[in-house]
């Protein structure tokens, strides 16, 4: 699966996402302080996922109605990075296929995911 990680996104995640045959653009490592509307156009441009822990993107996709990809957002503050990485490889190996053009938000407890209407 393509993935763009935003900058905010724990190295630890990027890795084991790597690792488990993700294709990863990383934002801290290819081009760090871009704007949240650059990242959005980098994600849709290469039609890949974007996984983000910034809530803003909540309101690029709903209240401007900017077109992407899909968007998972994490939620997981608090949690040890590596236990996230854990949790993020779960969830994409079970949704990953549902995320396409979707918005996802994955806490401790949950995994939502909203579909645009058809």
């Amino acid at each position: 699966m393509k993935i763009v990680a935003d900058e905010n996104v724990d190295k630890q995640i990027v890795d084991r996402l790597r690792a488990n045959g993700h294709e990863v653009l990383f934002v801290a490592e290819i081009d760090p302080g871009i704007d949240d509307e650059a990242v959005l156009l980098r994600s849709r441009q290469t039609n890949a996922i974007l996984v983000t822990a910034d809530k803003d993107f909540g309101e690029l996709v709903f209240r401007q109605r900017l077109v992407h990809a899909g968007v998972l957002l994490i939620r997981l503050a608090g949690i040890d990075s590596y236990v996230k990485a854990a949790l993020v490889a779960a969830m994409l190996e079970r949704h990953g296929e549902e995320l396409s053009g979707g918005f996802a938000v994955l806490s401790e407890r949950s995994f939502r995911l909203r579909k645009p209407p058809k």
